[in-house]
Parts: C-alpha cells; structure tokens; sequence
C-alpha cells in the first residue's frame, strides 16, 4: 500500500528514542520529511542526523510556551510545509498516589498536558484541508495503570480533548487521534519493569495477559502510526486507536 506519504512534512516530538523516534523513522522511510525535537541539542541533532536529510531537529522542551510557533516554523523554513503533528511526550514519574509530589504534578502537567495542549492549537491554526494531529497516550485512558498514577490522571484528559479537538476540526478536514501503545519493548517499559523486584517476572506476567504473548516492538508502533497519519487513514479521526497486541480487546 501506498502511504502517500512522500514529501509531506510531520513535526514529532520526543523523537529522539522511543516511540517517538520510531515513528519519525518510519515516517522518513516512506518519503516523508520529519521535524524531530527533544530536549537535549546533541542528542537531537544526533537523532535527526541519523535520519538523514529529509530530517532536522529542534531542541525545545513541550513545556516552553514558544515551542509550537519554533516547530511549526522549521517545518515550513526547512522543507516547505506542514502537514501534521505527532505529540510525543516521555512518561510522568513512577508512583502510587502517597508518592508523587506537587512538584513532579505541576511539571507533567505542564509537559505532558499544557504542553500538548499548545502544539495542538497552533497546529489546528496552521494546518489545512487533510492536516493531521495524533497524541501518543496509553491504555490509561480506559483504565488506570498500577503505580503510574499522574500519567493515569493526565493522559485520559488529553484523549478527551483530543476527541473534542476531532469533533471541532472535522468540518475544516481536519483529523485527530490518539496512539494507545501497550507494553512496548522500549527504554521506558523497559525502566519500569525494573522497578519490581524480579524483572524478568514482571515482564513473564505481563506477556502472558498479551493474546500474542510478547511485547511489541517500536517498529511495530511506528508502522501504525506512520498508517494513521498519512493519508491513505483519511477516514479515521475521534479514535483512540490501542497498539498492545490485543491486551485492550474488550474496549
């Protein structure tokens, strides 16, 4: 199948590992150019030099109130145009309810709500007729993750806007959606799987509960989402679109 993807031009954010870096890899593979950002200038512009030419990077952190305008701006500076978003953000901090401190709220919040929030404004004022903007979420927004309770409170709250964002956007041809990725074979699960006391357990229970019994690999995660941001997903918009190898087939 054809993405017709060639030459469109995508800002990812948190681009530099992870989900996000696979996303922006696939998207390059099948001809599209890529504005990756990432807090860290060398490893943004490591990652963007990985990618090659149709590849630049930004480093600015979601939560800086000028980020959208510095984004949307390289992707029209760089190559000409601006077609879509995919909001990317690294997981809040591990902890129960009794754990996590305002502090480590009020940060998340900024970066992983407030912050997506912004790109997904300045993104809907740019973009035109077959624009796109996607939000990496998790199955939290069904329901809530042991011992990950900010991202439990924020990410449902982005799924809700962005279904209120898709019912706004969809008469302009405008869509929006969210990624719901399970246990993804990243860093990130990787870290958190770490946490318990036999890793190799937690990650044995948690493949058992998988319907094809493994955890997926970013590759995996970033071929869909390179499907639903092109073109040839025109149909889709308002979902939240769960990528865990059939952990979430009841909802």
């Amino acid at each position: 199948m054809d993405l017709a993807l060639r030459d469109r031009v995508y800002v990812v954010t948190g681009a530099t590992r992870g989900l996000g870096n696979a996303v922006a890899r696939e998207l390059v593979a099948e001809g599209a150019k890529v504005v990756l950002s990432g807090r860290d200038e060398k490893t943004v512009a490591e990652a963007a030099a990985a990618l090659g030419p149709n590849a630049t990077g930004v480093a600015v952190d979601n939560a800086e109130a000028d980020a959208p305008e510095r984004l949307i701006a390289t992707a029209r500076e760089r190559f000409g145009g601006f077609h879509g978003v995919l909001v990317s953000v690294g997981g809040p901090p591990p902890g129960f309810v009794a754990d996590n401190t305002d502090e480590q709220w009020r940060a998340a919040f900024e970066t992983v709500f407030l912050g997506a929030v912004r790109l997904a404004r300045a993104a809907a004022a740019a973009l035109e007729e077959g624009g796109v903007i996607g939000f990496v979420l998790s199955g939290s927004v069904y329901e809530p993750i042991p011992g990950l309770t900010v991202s439990n409170g924020l990410r449902p709250g982005l799924a809700g806007f962005a279904k209120s964002l898709a019912d706004e956007l969809g008469p302009r041809g405008i869509r929006v959606l969210g990624l719901l990725p399970g246990r993804i074979d990243t860093d990130r699960v990787r870290e958190l799987d770490a946490l318990s006391a036999d890793p190799e357990a937690t990650r044995a229970a948690a493949e058992s509960r998988i319907p094809l019994r493994r955890y997926g690999t970013p590759e995996e995660f970033g071929r869909v989402a390179a499907f639903a941001l092109s073109p040839a997903a025109s149909y889709l918009t308002g979902v939240m679109l769960p990528v865990d190898g059939g952990a979430r087939r009841g909802f």
